[in-house]
């Protein structure tokens, strides 16, 4: 077993997400909002000026005809829109955040998430993530504003074992429940 209590669920088909938002300075309209069975949140299909369209993670509040747009310089601080941490104010909350520049959002992309810029000092910008910790990103990085939708994931309830299955979870059972050949105990 390479990986414990996962295997089997529902076959999924795979959405690309477009987490770099690296298609500088061209508008994008979103064309729908859409369910995908890979994340929490929901995605939202943007179609760019010139006529190429890619998934993006959904902000919270965004809907369908919004004009989004990503860019290395300061445009409008509104929900959806991309840029680096270094022009984006201090205070905004924020979602799918860079580690290293140009590598692609990695902090905060699941269901209601978000974090909150609270200040910039040489280079770096500082982070307050959910979890309270703050972190230093540096200045280059990209990050959308706005927080990630379905905020109401949190509330679901699975309700029984065969939801689990279906999402691919399979039963944990106690290592002290079982017999000594059965585990490395």
């Amino acid at each position: 077993i390479t990986v414990r209590h996962k295997s089997g669920g529902h076959k999924k088909s795979f959405r690309i997400i477009d987490f770099k938002r690296d298609k500088y300075d061209i508008e994008a309209v979103v064309e729908r909002i859409e369910y995908d069975p890979n994340r929490t949140a929901f995605i939202a299909l943007i179609k760019y000026s010139d006529g190429v369209y890619a998934y993006i993670l959904a902000p919270h509040k965004l809907a369908v005809g919004d004009k989004i747009l990503s860019s290395r310089s300061l445009v409008d601080v509104k929900i959806g829109n991309a840029m680096p941490l270094s022009v984006i104010p201090i205070g905004t909350i924020i979602h799918n955040i860079e580690l290293k520049p140009s590598c692609g959002g990695a902090v905060s992309r699941s269901a209601g998430t978000y974090a909150q810029l609270v200040g910039k000092d040489s280079g770096y910008a500082l982070v307050k993530l959910q979890s309270g910790e703050i972190r230093l990103f540096l200045l280059d990085c990209m990050a959308t504003v706005g927080s990630v939708s379905n905020l109401d994931n949190k509330n679901i309830s699975i309700g029984k074992a065969g939801r689990s299955r279906w999402l691919g979870i399979r039963p944990t059972v106690r290592g002290k429940a079982m017999n000594p050949n059965d585990h490395p105990h």
